[in-house]
C-alpha cells in the first residue's frame, strides 16, 4: 500500500475511475483488434488477387504479342494473295448480275412490246371494223340514192316520152 501513497494522484478519485474506464474500455472494446484484423486480411487479399490479376495480364499481353507478331502478318499475306482473286471472282459476278439484269430488261421491255402490240392489233382491228360499218352505211345510203335517182329518171322519162312523140 505504500506504493498508492506515494502516487501523487493518490486521494483524487476522478483520474482512478479514468483509470478504470480505460481498462474496462480496452478489455470489453475489441473494435481497434478488429479493425487490425480487417485491415490485415483485405490487405493479403489485395495482395493475392492482385498477383493473379497481374499473371492474367501478362497473360493477354503475351498473346497480344503473339499475335501481333504471328498472326497479323499470316492474316495479311493469305488476305494479299487472296485478294486479286476475290476481286476478279467480285468483278466476273457483278458482270452476271449486269447481264442477267439486262436479260431481265429486255424481257421485261419485250413484255411490254408484246402488250403494245396485242393492243395495236385491237386498236386496228378495232379501226377496221369501224371503216366497214362506215362503208357499209355508205354503200346502203348510195343505194338509196341511186334508187331515188333511178326512179326520179324513170319518172322524167315517162314524163318525157308524154310530151314528145318521136
Amino acid at each position: 500500500m505504500m506504493m498508492l501513497s506515494n502516487n501523487p494522484l493518490f486521494g483524487y478519485p476522478c483520474c482512478c475511475t479514468t483509470d478504470v474506464g480505460e481498462i474496462q474500455s480496452r478489455l470489453v472494446d475489441h473494435r481497434p483488434i478488429t479493425q487490425g484484423e480487417i485491415r490485415y486480411f483485405v490487405r493479403e487479399f489485395e495482395e493475392k488477387r492482385g498477383y493473379r490479376e497481374g499473371r492474367l495480364l501478362e497473360n493477354i499481353n503475351k498473346m497480344v504479342v503473339e499475335a501481333n507478331e504471328q498472326v497479323m502478318p499470316k492474316c495479311l499475306q493469305g488476305i494479299h494473295e487472296h485478294l486479286d482473286d476475290v476481286s476478279t471472282r467480285l468483278e466476273a459476278a457483278n458482270h452476271m448480275a449486269q447481264r442477267v439484269q439486262q436479260r431481265e430488261l429486255e424481257a421485261h421491255e419485250s413484255a411490254q412490246l408484246q402488250a403494245s402490240i396485242g393492243q395495236e392489233k385491237e386498236a386496228w382491228e378495232a379501226f377496221l371494223r369501224e371503216k366497214q360499218r362506215l362503208k357499209e352505211q355508205v354503200d346502203e345510203e348510195h343505194a338509196k340514192a341511186v334508187g331515188r335517182l333511178s326512179t326520179q329518171y324513170s319518172e322524167m322519162k315517162k314524163d318525157l316520152e308524154k310530151i314528145s312523140p318521136f
